[in-house]
C-alpha cells in the first residue's frame, strides 16, 4: 500500500512539473508529429458509476470511474485543445478523408453496462460529446452478467470464506488462476486479467459453474451490480445520435476460438444491434484487446470500418483502420497526491506524456490466432512464419513446423488450413501460457 501511496505522489509531482514548465505542450507536440500532423487519441471506459468509494468494494477497480470524473475528463480533454470526436471521424482522419483542424478526442465505452445508461449518457448529451458503445449482444436485454464480473464475485467470496477449492473437480486450468490469488502473490483483478486473456469462454464457464456448486449455491453468488443495458435503452440512446458498435456475442476473446465461431459472433452480434436499433453496425471492439489477422479478415468481409483495441500507443494518420489504440481509463489514473481529482496528472495521461518519457508498458493486443478443437487433447497455434523458433520453443511440449505451402492439419489435431506460417501443436488444452505474451511473439 505505501509503494502505491509513493508510486501515486512521485506521478502526481512530475505532472505537476510538466504542465507548469511547458515540457507537456513540448511533448504533446512531438506526439503530433510522430502521428502525422494530428493526435487521434481514443479513450475508453466501462462502467460510470455515481458512489465510486462504494462500488469499489465489489467490483473489479479497473472498470470503474465516477460521475463527477468523467464530466472532468471531458471538460479537461476540451480545455486542452483536443476536438470530442466520433470515431467515425477518426478513421476518415486516418485515411486522409477529412482534415482535421484540432487533435481528435473519442470516447468509446465497452461492454454495455447500464451504469454507461444512467450516469454517462446524461453527462455526454448535455455537454454534446458523440460516443460509441460496444454490445455484446448476447447480454443486452437480459439479466445475466459477464463472466469477468461473476469470477470476480466468486473470487471474493472465495476469499472471504477462506475456502480451499477442490481442483479435482474443477478444470485443469482452475489452479493457474486461484493459486496466485490464494498464496497472495497476485490480486483478484490481476490474476483475472491474466487468466481471461489466456483461456476460452469454456474453461470459464468451466470454473464458474465448479465454484458455485463448491460453494453450495444461492443468489447471493451472482453479483447484484454490473447489469447491462435492455434495447430500449440503447435505442433511446441512437435516438439522440449516439453510436454503437459489436463487441461479439458473449464478450468471447475471439483469438482464442476458431474461425467458425469468430464468424458467428462477429457477424451475428452486428445483425443484431442493425435489427434491434435499425442502426448500421461499421465498428467493432476487440474483447480483451486481443486481435488476428483473422479476425480484421472477417471484419473486412463482412462491412466494418474499424476495430479498436488496448493498446496504450499513439494512432497515426495512415495507419490501419482495424488496430486502432485505445487509452483505457479509470478513476485512479485522475488521482493526485493527496488522493483528489489532479487536473495536470489528467491532462499529462491525454497527451501520453509518460509514454514518451517510457514510464508505460503497453501490452500489445495482436496475438497468433489459436485454433481449439471441441474434442481431444490438442491445441494448434498459427503463428506468423517471422516469429522466433527459439520463443515459440518455450511452450513446451511442443512440435514446430514449418508450413510453406497450403496444408491441411487432421484429426487427432483441428483441422486447419494454413499458408506461409508455422503450426504449433502442443498436448496440453491451456497452451503453455509463455505462448501467449506480446513481447515474445511480436
Amino acid at each position: 500500500m505505501a509503494g502505491k501511496v509513493l508510486r501515486r505522489a512521485a506521478k502526481a509531482a512530475a505532472a505537476g512539473f510538466l504542465h507548469y514548465s511547458g515540457v507537456r505542450k513540448a511533448m504533446a507536440a512531438y506526439r503530433r508529429s510522430q502521428s502525422g500532423g494530428r493526435r487521434i487519441l481514443i479513450v475508453s471506459y466501462h462502467r460510470v458509476v455515481s458512489d465510486f468509494t462504494g462500488e469499489l468494494q465489489r467490483s473489479i477497480p479497473g472498470l470503474l470511474i465516477s460521475q463527477e470524473t468523467f464530466r472532468r475528463h471531458l471538460e479537461q480533454a476540451h480545455a486542452a485543445g483536443f476536438e470530442l470526436a466520433s470515431i467515425g471521424d477518426a478513421v476518415d482522419v486516418m485515411a486522409g478523408r477529412r482534415a482535421a483542424k484540432k487533435d481528435l478526442f473519442v470516447v468509446t465505452f465497452d461492454d454495455g453496462y447500464r451504469d454507461v445508461y444512467r450516469y454517462a449518457y446524461p453527462v455526454l448529451k448535455q455537454m454534446g460529446v458523440p460516443a460509441i458503445t460496444y454490445l455484446p449482444t448476447a447480454f443486452i436485454n437480459t439479466d445475466k452478467r459477464f463472466n469477468h464480473d461473476r469470477l470476480f464475485h466468486l473470487l471474493r467470496c472465495v476469499q472471504e470464506r477462506r475456502f480451499r477449492p477442490d481442483y479435482d473437480t474443477m478444470p485443469g486450468p482452475s489452479v493457474q488462476l486461484l493459486g496466485p490469488i490464494l498464496t497472495g502473490s497476485k490480486t483478484v483483478s490481476a490474476a483475472l486479467d491474466d487468466f481471461i486473456g489466456e483461456h476460452p469462454t469454456r474453461v470459464l464457464t468451466g470454473i464458474i459453474d465448479s465454484l458455485e456448486q463448491q460453494l453450495g449455491g444461492g443468489a447471493d453468488l451472482v453479483p447484484e451490480q454490473g447489469d447491462v443495458m435492455n434495447w430500449d435503452e440503447v435505442r433511446q440512446m441512437a435516438r439522440d445520435g449516439f453510436e454503437f458498435g459489436a463487441h461479439t456475442l458473449g464478450h468471447t476473446v475471439l483469438t482464442l476460438e476458431p474461425t467458425e465461431v469468430v464468424e458467428k459472433e462477429i457477424v451475428e452480434s452486428k445483425q443484431t444491434i442493425e435489427r434491434e436499433v435499425g442502426i448500421q453496425v461499421k465498428d467493432f471492439a476487440y474483447c480483451n484487446g486481443w486481435y488476428s489477422d483473422e479476425m480484421i479478415r472477417v471484419l473486412n468481409q463482412n462491412g466494418f470500418r474499424s476495430g479498436v483495441t488496448t493498446e496504450d500507443l499513439p494512432n497515426r494518420v495512415g495507419g490501419d483502420p482495424f488496430a486502432l489504440k485505445r487509452k483505457v481509463m479509470w478513476e485512479n489514473f485522475s488521482l493526485g497526491m493527496m488522493g483528489d481529482y489532479s487536473s495536470t496528472l489528467t491532462v499529462c495521461q491525454f497527451d501520453d506524456c509518460f509514454g514518451v518519457l517510457g514510464m508505460n508498458h503497453p501490452v500489445l493486443g495482436h496475438r497468433p490466432h489459436l485454433l481449439t478443437q471441441t474434442s481431444g487433447t490438442a491445441n494448434v497455434l498459427v503463428q506468423e512464419a517471422a516469429a522466433a523458433e527459439a520463443a515459440l520453443a518455450k511452450a513446451t511440449p511442443v512440435d514446430v513446423v514449418d508450413v510453406t505451402t497450403p496444408v491441411i492439419v487432421t484429426e487427432p489435431m483441428v483441422a486447419a488450413a494454413a499458408a506461409g506460417a508455422q503450426v504449433v501443436v502442443a498436448s496440453n488444452v491451456a497452451l503453455a501460457p509463455e505462448a501467449a505474451q506480446p513481447e515474445e511473439l511480436q
